[in-house]
């Protein structure tokens, strides 16, 4: 479960940047996952409270935001939702597509006292 990992992570990137603020608590992180990201965002939530033990972040409550996958299609333009990593354009089934958005992971904000 590499999401055990990642929790750590944002945990001291939390901290370090409260700590860098004179900030005395961390009240909330707020998280962006992006659907193709590989990140189960159930698993972050459920890692959060053990990693946060001791920290400036404990009792602070992790806030997900899922970031839906999307892509725009190079022939035609036109931007649609992906379920899936490889697919084609709905309108004219080209498989020259770009990647909008949907592989995010990152901190986007955090509240501290």
């Amino acid at each position: 479960m590499h999401e055990l990992g990642i929790t750590q992570s944002i945990v001291e990137i939390a901290e370090r940047t409260a700590r860098e603020q004179h900030a005395a608590k961390v009240l909330s992180v707020t998280v962006e996952v992006g659907s193709l990201s590989g990140v189960v965002p159930e698993a972050l939530d459920f890692c959060f409270e053990a990693c946060s033990n001791g920290t400036l972040l404990e009792g602070a409550q992790l806030l997900i935001e899922r970031i839906a996958a999307c892509a725009r299609c190079l022939d035609c333009g036109r931007e649609f939702p992906l379920d899936q990593l490889l697919a084609c354009c709905p309108v004219c089934d080209s498989a020259a597509c770009e990647l909008l958005a949907g592989e995010e992971l990152r901190i986007k904000e955090m509240e501290i006292d």
